[in-house]
């Protein structure tokens, strides 16, 4: 697989720089991060903490790991060069092919790594949650090969118009547990599953899925996510004989996929990173999901950063057509690049979202998630130069939306 092994060098960029937009060791990514969370909680997120950097870097662990993502997951995902998509947007661009991956998305890269991290610390039951859905079949495929119990929290909303998900999960031995709480998508998931965590701290392991809540989780899961950039960089060498492109563009919810497509090129800031939020019907209807554009500090699931919330302080519930992107919060390291001003976050409404999905069909072959379709509506924002390298993460499949876009069809 190339430079897999430079995995455990992976806290630094290609560039050589000193990795100033990663968590520091008390989990703060300049203001945002740390972890805030009830005394209940607090020996589960020391254990993690004291132990995840040991058993990462171990060679055994890297060595499993790599294993897995090469013969299991199918990795390297393709890195594209999209010839039509070029030509209309009057650039070079290409698509790294995280839909390819085993489970259809990149979060099988996620679930992976921690469910050998889990292994290592002993646990036998394994708990998450999900919002499309794809975080929980990479969830429940993993611990179908390890031959651990799983325990998927979803929102009721989300199992209903999820149902192929919903039924795949089951199909790999995963109980799925409707939340009923709050608006019934993902963050009431969460919040269901840190209440099981806080019951059962002795053999349950909390399987998080995006860059979001306490530390060490959103540093756990950008790493294993780096795999993303890291790929992205010999694929670029390969294919035109530089590392770097000009831009990097990757939808964002919590925002793991893009904190893995950024990764490696956080300190070269010739190169410009775009996350692109999902706007739902506009980010001034009262029906979004665009926490970087409407939100303001606070604290959401252990974590100090950006989200949408009143005056009273009360969460105001997300919407987004895509069930993996109505999150009222962004993970920490995303709250920072915007505050630094490094990464430049946009945001796509539902239609534009369907509009760049049905054109990537029509002119591809490529039916991407719902998700990946919002970062696909950058191309129809941002001002580019005929030779600007433009690398789009199409981090999921669209199998999981057909139900949504045959009714837009």
């Amino acid at each position: 697989m190339n430079n897999h092994n430079n995995f455990a060098q992976n806290q630094k960029s290609p560039s050589g720089g000193k990795g100033e937009y990663l968590a520091n060791s008390k989990g703060y990514y300049g203001e945002f991060g740390g972890a805030f969370i009830p005394e209940m909680l607090q020996p589960n997120v020391d254990a993690l903490k004291a132990c995840y950097l040991e058993i990462i870097n171990s060679y055994e662990f890297k060595q499993e790991f790599i294993q897995l993502l090469k013969d299991y997951v199918g990795r390297p995902s393709p890195l594209y060069f999209a010839k039509r998509l070029s030509e209309k947007y009057k650039a070079k661009i290409y698509l790294k092919r995280e839909d390819l991956n085993h489970t259809g998305s990149h979060k099988v890269n996620n679930t992976i790594g921690q469910i050998l991290l889990a292994k290592k610390m002993g646990k036998k039951r394994i708990i998450a949650e999900t919002g499309a859905g794809m975080h929980g079949v990479a969830t429940a495929t993993v611990c179908a090969l390890m031959d651990m119990e799983c325990i998927v929290y979803m929102g009721a909303l989300d199992v209903k118009r999820q149902e192929p998900n919903v039924k795949r999960m089951e199909m790999l031995g995963a109980k799925v547990v409707p939340a009923l709480s709050g608006n019934q998508t993902l963050k009431d998931a969460t919040n269901e599953a840190l209440r099981d965590w806080i019951n059962n701290p002795e053999d349950t392991y909390y399987l998080i899925g995006s860059v979001v809540g306490p530390h060490p989780y959103p540093d756990i899961v950008a790493r294993f996510q780096s795999i993303i950039s890291e790929e992205i960089g010999w694929q670029l060498d390969e294919h035109i004989g530089r590392t770097a492109p000009d831009y990097i563009i990757a939808c964002v919810g919590g925002g793991s996929n893009a904190a893995g497509a950024f990764y490696h090129y956080l300190d070269d800031k010739k190169v410009q990173l775009i996350g692109v939020e999902a706007s739902g019907l506009g980010v001034n209807s009262g029906e979004t999901a665009a926490t970087i554009a409407t939100g303001e500090t606070g604290f959401i699931h252990g974590s100090k950063t950006l989200l949408m919330h009143d005056y009273d302080g009360q969460i105001i519930e997300p919407y987004s057509i895509s069930a993996g992107l109505d999150y009222p919060g962004i993970g920490p390291m995303h709250a920072n690049l915007h505050a630094t001003g490094r990464a430049k976050y946009i945001d796509s409404t539902d239609q534009q979202a369907l509009d760049a999905a049905f054109l990537l069909t029509k002119i591809e072959g490529i039916i991407p998630a719902l998700e990946s379709a919002h970062a696909l509506h950058a191309l129809n924002v941002l001002e580019f130069k005929p030779n600007d390298v433009v690398v789009v993460n199409i981090s999921g499949r669209g199998d999981k939306d057909m139900d949504t876009y045959i009714s837009k069809m």
